[in-house]
């Protein structure tokens, strides 16, 4: 009797233990007995070209860790959608994935599901945008502000400290869109020569929408000759800069107005050259979407790691674009 007791707290025991390895596998796998981490990498979108350079980014890191790392890529297609990437988070922490990298779509709304994550013990690196709360390993991202100061900066230069402007704001609720706008105020106000005529318009989630509202925002400072009654003109994102950019070049404005803006594209490195944009400040999305998993395979491995990491803000101009260093962000690796 006695014996059989045993057979049958041993065979329980087998049980439980089977159990939590399932578990602990269905979050990290083996490979040949070594651990494989499944990490989610969570965009703002999937539209614009910044994503697409993080994606390269992330996959360049993971193919870095010899199979040790399985990078699983889910976003919102549009860059407003809160309840879709909400839902993404949430389904990765119900998957028990072995960590998270998020960029979020807004500081605050995305703060619950990240406490999810923190009970559930899976651990979260931010790329890009900072929350307002929730536990997370790192923030790995542009210090925006200092990169919204630098457009500032340039404006004012190129202005010779006087002049009227406009800011067209991306988005409320985008903590690194906030940011750059804020640093880009911040230095123009220094200047007593500057009026800011508008800095309370926002552009919107795509270029289209960013358009249109750049059309409504300029409509007021167009002259009874057709040209422009403004002085410069700045921008704090990729869409938003491009959505600027069509609406001058639909008017004939551009050229004739300083116009900075922020991010990279085709499109816009050729209104660069062209002179139509007096300079963007870009960012390295490559170098933060492979830093981003990169710490989150740190922080797995209960390594010591870095709680802000600056990927670095470069102003690009006409006259550096075809610098070497420069070049490569301009036209950074894409998935």
């Amino acid at each position: 009797m006695k014996k059989l007791l045993a057979m049958g707290l041993g065979a329980a025991l087998a049980a439980v233990l089977v159990g939590c390895n399932a578990k602990e596998a269905g979050a990290q796998g083996t490979t040949g007995g070594a651990t494989k981490y499944r990490i989610a990498v969570i965009p703002k979108g999937a539209t614009h070209e910044f994503w697409k350079s993080i994606h390269a980014g992330a996959n360049d890191a993971a193919a870095e860790s010899n199979g040790a790392v399985e990078i699983i890529w889910k976003g919102p297609q549009l860059e407003n959608d809160r309840e879709s990437q909400i839902k993404t988070v949430e389904d990765f922490v119900n998957q028990e994935v072995s960590g998270i990298v998020l960029a979020p779509l807004d500081d605050k709304a995305l703060v619950p599901v990240v406490k999810q994550a923190n009970k559930s013990e899976i651990p979260v690196v931010i790329i890009d945008s900072d929350l307002s709360g929730g536990e997370y390993s790192s923030f790995v991202a542009t210090d925006n502000e200092k990169g919204g100061s630098i457009a500032g900066e340039e404006m004012v230069k190129r202005l010779g400290g006087k002049g009227r402007i406009v800011v067209l704001r991306y988005q409320e609720g985008s903590a690194s869109t906030m940011a750059r706008e804020k640093g880009f105020l911040d230095a123009v106000k220094k200047a007593p020569g500057i009026q800011i005529l508008s800095e309370n318009q926002y552009a919107g989630p795509t270029t289209e929408s960013a358009q249109k509202a750049g059309e409504n925002l300029l409509a007021r400072f167009k002259k009874g000759d057709g040209s422009l009654d403004l002085d410069g003109i700045y921008c704090p994102n990729e869409s938003s800069t491009f959505g600027m950019l069509r609406v001058l070049q639909d008017n004939g404005w551009a050229g004739k107005v300083k116009f900075i803006g922020f991010d990279a594209s085709p499109k816009l490195i050729d209104g660069l050259k062209e002179g139509q944009i007096d300079a963007l400040v870009v960012q390295n999305p490559h170098r933060m979407g492979y830093l981003g998993v990169k710490t989150m395979l740190q922080a797995l491995k209960k390594e010591s790691v870095e709680k802000r990491i600056d990927t670095g803000a470069t102003l690009v101009t006409k006259d550096n674009m075809t610098e070497a260093d420069v070049a490569k962000l301009l036209a950074p690796p894409q998935a």
